[in-house]
């Protein structure tokens, strides 16, 4: 949809047959990271590697300076092998082993772009991002965890991106893909739905020749030739592209996620009894008299968080922030914990929610629903009238929630002067998160909030209408204080010398920052050095309620460094928080789990964590959040399509307001602000005139109207045609819209 995409590389013959110290509080259920191979050798390892002094051995020499025994040497072997597996080790010549980075390589995800290209996302936080052209791919598909070298820039090439080529792909990300059966004349292929896989895959003539036009699952082969076209065996057909359900199955099978719990995991949960045992009750701290409430989506059933609070005489406020104890009922390495920690998190699709957690867990006994009792690990901070952290405690307690409020719901209240206990209720929270809110950002925070539209489908699955929601202050009341939770909680993590799981986002690359500057200028909004934090922030003041607010807030996203996972507390960039983690959603994302149970457990009981096992577990979770975003974010995407394609074939047109992001030779690529969908106007769609490209100022003129087309400027479409298979919209200009251009000043 965003941009066209670039030709597919198509085989050329058929394929061959083949603060305060915390209160004390009940015991917590710890998880046991603990490494499948003896701890020392993954300590020791990389140090020895890494020494200045060390020159490549073998792996019998490298078992004697690690002092193995000779009855675990088989495990040693198996060891290595594993480490080489994920880069954290490579063998050269004579197999000896060395560290990729001291011979100029670099471990990580490889991230495709629509048109070929990509980017290196590295394992190691600390290395920084690269650039990898589409000829040096290799046997890579997008999201694989490749090895990649470096490469030298020479004479013009040479510029401040560095550059490198993908030499061996270590894992890839998943061995299925989801496509269309298709065929020439001498063979039968698959085109991948992913349209950053530029390849086609070669299949086998399918056994029903009805399958030929339809969705279907194939099992990829490997694929060690760039040479030679990808192969694969069909497994599964979905079905007509067309047909009801296809379309979100299409996507479910595509990231290979789950549909179902195994029984062992549903057994677990129906196990679990609903009533809270009285010496439960006994051992924590009672929060059931204080006014409690909750405020979430209109349609959300697992409720993670809720809010108390007490105004003291001294104008000092402290809030409550009760989370759902998720770790009181899903004990340590039981099939609940381990499925899991195998999801990461719940995923939310337009239709559906695939959650991490069964639904008595989910939507019952761990959501803090209104008027029953449930477990909650609290936060008990107070702050003085201006927002500032004046100490903190943490709880395992019981609340009993008075009252839920939807977003909408509580804006409406909040719009309203406080003349009910509720509503003076509700302004207090908000006085505060606001309070919250300003000291954030004169902290340097970025305000990368914008609107958030969502599909409703009828029970066909068809798209009926498209919402709008934006984050007013009901949703900044919750926001602010999810915030200060999980910075206290990260606070607290370093204070007591325990091991940590942090949410990091580390400072932007420059050059991608220089790219983005350019992006912004070309739309008409000036900017300093974006490397400064304070230009950036009065970009994103001059934007706001723009028409192009959306696109360069969206761009700007795209150039920062994406948010994940680490065992070391590096800091957050967006939020300028040096200390962060998530403690706020156990039921929808296990690395809140393993917080808790961090953060309320003994030194003794946290002693079988450590730095190994979390950067495992950090990497695992950064993988598996990012493929639920990407596809609940292809969900969105698909049934805006098919809105809009709806649109395309309605008697009666509707027109959309867009806005111009790129000029280009071959027309205009433009947003749909209103709806935060990107499509593209031909040439051949510009009617009334013949249109010039000028490469020198990026626009295009009209030859006989002198309409100048560039980018920031609005311009009125209507839906020409929709490739859903492409996931592409191709928009057409209307007339009207044309010619207001023509008073348009020239520059």
């Amino acid at each position: 949809m965003n941009k066209p995409r670039p030709r597919r590389s198509r085989p050329s013959r058929p394929p061959r047959p083949n603060s305060q110290p915390r209160q004390a509080s009940a015991p917590a259920r710890e998880v046991k990271l603990k490494p499948t191979v003896p701890l020392h050798w993954r300590e020791a390892l990389v140090p020895l590697l890494a020494d200045a002094g060390y020159q490549p051995v073998d792996e019998k020499a490298l078992a004697r300076k690690l002092h193995v025994p000779s009855q675990e040497v088989s495990a040693f072997t198996e060891f290595l092998a594993e480490e080489e597996k994920v880069g954290r080790v490579m063998q050269v010549r004579h197999s000896l082993y060395v560290l990729p980075r001291r011979l100029g390589y670099s471990v990580g995800i490889l991230q495709m772009n629509e048109r070929g290209f990509g980017f290196l996302v590295p394992t190691n936080p600390a290395e920084p991002d690269f650039y990898i052209a589409s000829e040096d791919t290799g046997t890579a598909f997008h999201g694989d965890l490749v090895l990649a070298r470096l490469k030298e820039q020479r004479g013009r090439q040479r510029d401040t991106r560095l550059r490198g080529e993908v030499v061996k792909v270590l894992q890839r990300k998943r061995r299925q893909l989801v496509g269309t059966l298709r065929k020439t004349p001498l063979f039968y292929f698959v085109l991948p739905d992913e349209t950053r896989i530029p390849h086609d895959i070669c299949v086998p003539p399918p056994s029903d020749p009805a399958t030929l036009g339809q969705k279907v699952v194939v099992e990829l082969k490997d694929w060690p030739d760039r040479r030679k076209p990808p192969e694969g065996i069909i497994t599964e057909v979905l079905g007509a592209p067309d047909a009801p359900g296809v379309d979100l199955l299409s996507i479910i099978r595509k990231h290979d996620l789950p549909t179902s719990f195994p029984e062992k995991v549903e057994q677990e949960a129906a196990d679990i009894a609903t009533p809270i045992p009285t010496g439960e009750i006994a051992r924590r701290e009672d929060f059931r008299k204080i006014f409690t409430l909750t405020i979430d989506p209109d349609d959300a059933k697992d409720f993670d968080d809720a809010l108390s609070y007490r105004a003291h005489p001294n104008g000092d406020f402290e809030i409550f922030i009760h989370i759902a104890d998720v770790s009181h009922y899903v004990q340590t390495g039981s099939a609940l914990d381990t499925e899991a920690r195998s999801r990461g998190n719940s995923i939310y699709l337009v239709d559906r929610v695939i959650p991490m957690l069964p639904e008595k867990l989910s939507n019952g006994i761990c959501s803090l629903q209104p008027h029953v009792d449930r477990l909650v690990k609290t936060a008990i901070v107070t702050l003085d009238k201006r927002g500032e952290i004046k100490s903190f405690r943490f709880a395992a307690g019981i609340i009993h929630s008075a009252k839920r409020f939807t977003y909408k719901e509580a804006f409406a209240q909040l719009r309203k002067p406080s003349t009910t206990p509720l509503a003076q209720h509700l302004h207090a929270l908000n006085g505060m998160a606001q309070n919250l809110r300003r000291r954030r950002f004169a902290k340097g925070a970025l305000d990368l909030d914008f609107p958030e539209v969502k599909v409703r489908v009828n029970d066909l699955g068809i798209p009926t209408h498209l919402e709008r929601t934006e984050n007013d202050i009901s949703h900044q009341l919750i926001e602010e204080f999810m915030l200060l939770a999980n910075e206290v909680v990260a606070l607290e993590l370093k204070r007591l010398g325990r091991p940590g799981l942090y949410r990091i986002h580390e400072n932007p690359d420059p050059g991608r920052l220089e790219e983005f500057r350019a992006q912004a200028k070309s739309m008409g909004f000036s900017c300093g050095d974006l490397t400064q934090r304070g230009e950036i922030q009065k970009l994103l003041t001059r934007v706001r309620g723009q028409a192009g607010e959306s696109v360069v807030k969206i761009g700007l996203l795209k150039s920062l460094k994406r948010a994940m996972y680490s065992p070391k507390p590096l800091g957050h960039y967006g939020l300028a928080k040096i200390n962060y983690t998530h403690f706020t959603s156990p039921i929808r994302r296990y690395s809140d789990l393993i917080v808790h149970r961090l953060l309320f457990g003994n030194n003794r009981d946290t002693s079988d964590f450590n730095y190994d096992g979390l950067s495992r577990v950090a990497l695992h979770l950064s993988n598996t959040e990012r493929s639920a975003a990407e596809a609940e974010q292809e969900s969105v995407k698909l049934k805006k399509l098919e809105y809009f394609d709806r649109q395309a074939h309605a008697t009666k047109r509707t027109s959309f307001q867009s806005l111009i992001l790129e000029v280009r030779s071959s027309g205009l690529l433009v947003q749909l602000p209103e709806f935060l969908v990107q499509g593209f106007v031909h040439l051949s769609a510009l009617q009334g005139d013949l249109f010039v490209f000028n490469p020198q100022r990026l626009e295009l003129q009209g030859q006989r109207t002198r309409i100048i087309l560039r980018a920031g400027q609005p311009l009125q479409v209507e839906v020409a045609t929709v490739d859903l298979a492409r996931h592409q919209v191709d928009f057409r200009a209307t007339k009207q819209s044309l010619m207001k251009l023509l008073s348009s000043p020239r520059v």
